[in-house]
């Protein structure tokens, strides 16, 4: 007996992707996860995430939170306002 693969719930925008795209299903599985993950990523690891990339390009640490202070509102779940103390906070503890 032949197994049936249950549709994820993101079938249709894989589906999507392939038709509108040149993404192969596997790709595009891919990108929906990889998508879905990153907004997933809650607003301290967003912080620290971003401290390291921004840091391992060699910017300072005042240039790093005025630039993460400026991301922030612009994630798709913005979180509350933070101040420059917070954002140190949640990097260094």
């Amino acid at each position: 007996m032949l197994e049936r693969r249950s549709p994820s719930s993101h079938d249709d925008l894989i589906d999507h992707l392939v038709r509108s795209t040149a993404l192969q299903r596997g790709e595009a599985a891919r990108v929906v996860l990889d998508v879905l993950a990153y907004f997933d990523e809650t607003y301290e690891e967003f912080v620290r995430r971003r401290h390291r990339e921004l840091q391992s390009g060699g910017l300072v640490n005042a240039e790093i939170f005025e630039r993460i202070s400026a991301e922030l509102p612009h994630r798709a779940v913005a979180p509350p306002e933070l101040s420059l103390r917070q954002l140190r906070r949640i990097v260094y503890g």
